[in-house]
């Protein structure tokens, strides 16, 4: 079931089904336990009855039951002998005894027997009977659940079960019953209404989870629809619709949205990437092919310096998107420890063909105030770009700056040149960017040199920025923090 709205109508029918098969459970066991009690309850009150009869020394043969067939009664004594029966009683189950037949016990005294004398208005008066002196037990009856056969009709019964005693001491046993019938219509009744609304509240319940999750899920459907449509036409300009609610399918589609703003903006980088990486690299190939062909027509004509000037241009700028392309592809800065000061004064003593000396202040306020952790290899290219950008703009002066500032370490590159407008400190940073576009491409460089730094500076956990030098320069700042 792949479906969504399957899964959530049937879970909640099945959810639901349980629920009310339980709860029906629990109504019926409730109905049935209040319908037995009040079974109970009528068959003591008959009970109670009869052994009041018997305490007052009726005899057993005048025993007032009741009715035979709502409230059959047994009277046992205390060796379990059936003494009395209700009338019309042919079969009995659950009182201990199956007997029906009285058997009174030998030592019974007569009761409304013919003695001489008494006459019959003496027997017919119960004379004899002793009211008073004989006791109804007063504790809690004992009760069960049994058949009884009265006068051919079979029937299930509650027993409760009472004690007496007679003016001779003797205890007798009564044995009275409620009929179950109407528990037992009562709860056939509610179980088959209940099993009748069952399978139509389930069919309500499961149409209103597939309406309403079909109603919830409409906005999914749009964003795939849409996100279908995006991916067949290629087009990452295009959204998908966002909901006006503040649910989790809203949030959803502002975060696809976004997601799709991040793509979009990284393959256009990556777009315009490629075709400046070709344009850039199309020139010096281009150059060189051109003196290599002139050189292979004419060798006295072959400009060696330029070939090896434009070799070593393409070479630089091949290492510089190489570069870049590892830092996109999320390559991870080393751990080594360095000691920024060092590291600096020797990228500056390998730098022999400079037009403008580079000048080294290094201020540590403490040793290893100037430590950072990170790649030595990175990090020296980035030194090496912002001495390159700083020598290429410079009039007289170039100065480095090393120095311990918040949790870690500062170099500062500044020249005399012209500077940086302020309109123009952020776009310095983009790949390919120039701000000297009049000059020649072979004296200003692809404009990759600040972009590689930016982008190592941040992977380090640092920062690269650039403000004004006084009058007029550049000061270009690189703060990295300590070591972690």
């Amino acid at each position: 079931m792949r479906s969504v709205r399957a899964r959530a109508a049937l879970g909640a029918t099945v959810v639901v089904a349980l629920a009310l098969v339980a709860a029906g459970l629990a109504a019926l066991l409730v109905l049935r336990a209040n319908l037995t009690d009040q079974a109970g309850l009528q068959a003591e009150v008959a009970a109670r009855e009869t052994a009041g009869q018997l305490a007052l020394d009726v005899p057993y043969g005048r025993l007032e039951t009741g009715d035979e067939e709502d409230h059959p009664v047994q009277v046992t004594d205390e060796d379990g002998r059936v003494v009395a029966v209700s009338k019309d009683l042919e079969a009995i189950s659950g009182t201990g005894t199956d007997r029906v037949t009285p058997q009174p016990p030998p030592a019974a005294p007569e009761k409304g027997g013919d003695d001489g004398d008494r006459d019959d208005d003496d027997d017919d008066d119960g004379a004899g009977a002793d009211p008073g002196r004989g006791e109804v037990s007063t504790d809690e009856p004992d009760f069960s659940n049994g058949t009884a056969t009265v006068d051919g009709d079979r029937a299930d019964y509650r027993f409760a079960s009472v004690e007496a005693t007679d003016s001779a001491g003797l205890t007798l046993t009564v044995h009275a019953g409620a009929p179950l019938a109407a528990e037992q219509r009562a709860v056939a009744s509610v179980r088959a209404a209940m099993l009748a609304a069952l399978p139509v509240v389930l069919l309500v319940v499961a149409g209103v989870t597939w309406l309403v999750t079909r109603r919830a899920l409409r906005p999914v459907e749009d964003i795939r629809r849409e996100m279908a449509a995006i991916t067949a036409s290629e087009d990452l300009s295009r959204r998908v619709p966002e909901p006006a609610s503040r649910d989790e399918v809203a949030r959803l589609a502002r975060t696809t949205n976004e997601t799709l703003t991040a793509l979009e903006s990284s393959v256009d980088r990556q777009r315009r990437f490629v075709a400046d990486a070709s344009h850039e690299l199309r020139s010096p190939i281009a150059s060189l092919r051109t003196q290599l062909e002139v050189g292979a027509a004419h060798p006295e004509l072959l400009d060696v310096q330029g070939a090896v000037a434009d070799t070593v241009r393409l070479q630089v700028l091949a290492a510089d998107l190489l570069l870049l392309a590892r830092l996109d592809a999320g390559e991870r800065p080393g751990n080594a420890r360095l000691e920024l000061g060092a590291l600096v004064r020797e990228e500056v003593s390998q730098r022999t063909g400079d037009r403008i000396p580079v000048a080294v202040v290094v201020s540590a306020p403490e040793p290893g105030g100037l430590e950072v952790t990170g790649s030595r290899g990175q990090l020296a290219r980035v030194i090496g770009n912002l001495l390159d950008n700083a020598q290429r703009h410079a009039v007289s002066s170039v100065t480095v700056e090393v120095r311990a500032e918040r949790g870690g370490a500062v170099v500062a590159v500044t020249d005399d040149g012209a500077g940086v407008p302020e309109s123009e400190r952020t776009r310095i940073f983009e790949r390919f960017v120039r701000l000297d576009d009049a000059r020649a491409r072979d004296d200003g460089g692809a404009g990759l040199g600040l972009a590689i730094a930016r982008d190592v500076a941040t992977r380090h956990g640092g920062r690269l920025t650039v403000a004004g030098a006084g009058e007029r320069g550049a000061r270009f700042e690189l703060w990295l923090p300590g070591p972690r």
